[in-house]
């Protein structure tokens, strides 16, 4: 008998919620397809139709993750009046809401990933398109609304995002601050620092410099206790008065401003 999409789609979660289910209790090397299979009910041969390997099932996992995030970003209320920031942080919030009740098998996922980082990468995940997408549109309305300056690395912005993403989920993972508090203020600073630069046009003239080491010093930086949040804050502090530092240079009568400090956002 001949399975419907539904149906495949269906057997395909029950057997990644049995994976992570078992892998939390017994390790991601203690746990075998065997195990998977007959704990989602299905056939031993039958498991390999879906997923050939256990890393490509930690791949689905993610997958999912990442297209319910997505899903929930775009369905807030009032989503498409919020400003670039706001967008940012909610689809960041969405993320490390999805993955909150996993949270021991997500750190599980971490260090597989950095035990074998090829075989976690071998395969794309679906879902980075989509994320790259979503911050290529986020990019746009914000352009288009003229909230940043024009910029030319707007499809380049979504593949940092996955890997400024990846960098907080493990900040996240060792934050044992209340309700994760140290994370929050990571992702208001870090965030509200980056769509400052796009405002001011900062950031394509350090591509230009060499914006590559965005890329290839976040995951060092992303460590808890590494002293990012304080480097976070002196950088906000200073792209806030830079505006009026560029004001009295051009009209020295001009009183100054006084430096903006980082709003406190509600919880979601």
């Amino acid at each position: 008998m001949k399975t419907t999409r539904q149906q495949q789609d269906a057997t395909r979660r029950q057997i990644v919620a049995s994976a992570v289910d078992l892998m939390t209790r017994q390790g991601f090397d203690g746990t075998t397809m065997k195990d998977i299979a007959r704990a989602a009910g299905i056939g031993d041969a039958t498991i390999y139709k879906y997923f050939p390997t256990k890393d490509r099932i930690v791949l689905g996992y993610l997958d999912e993750a990442v297209r319910q995030a997505l899903a929930d970003t775009l369905q807030t209320p009032g989503f498409a009046g919020y400003g670039l920031q706001e967008k940012l942080q909610r689809l960041t919030d969405a993320m490390l809401e999805r993955l909150l009740p996993d949270r021991e098998f997500v750190a599980q996922v971490r260090a597989l990933a950095r035990r074998s980082p090829l075989s976690m990468l071998a395969e794309p995940l679906a879902a980075r398109q989509g994320l790259r997408e979503a911050v290529t549109s986020f990019l746009e309305a914000a352009e288009a609304s003229g909230e940043i300056e024009p910029c030319d690395f707007k499809g380049m912005a979504g593949g940092l995002y996955t890997d400024y993403l990846a960098g907080v989920v493990a900040y996240w993972l060792a934050d044992t601050s209340d309700e994760f508090a140290d994370t929050t203020q990571l992702v208001d600073l870090s965030l509200g620092v980056l769509v400052q630069m796009l405002r001011s046009g900062l950031v394509n003239r350090m591509l230009q410099l060499g914006g590559f080491v965005l890329r290839s010093q976040m995951a060092r930086l992303a460590q808890h206790g590494s002293g990012l949040v304080g480097v976070l804050q002196l950088a906000t502090q200073a792209m806030a008065g830079a505006p009026a530092a560029a004001a009295r240079a051009a009209h020295p009568a001009a009183p100054a401003k006084p430096a903006a400090t980082p709003r406190k956002r509600k919880p979601a």
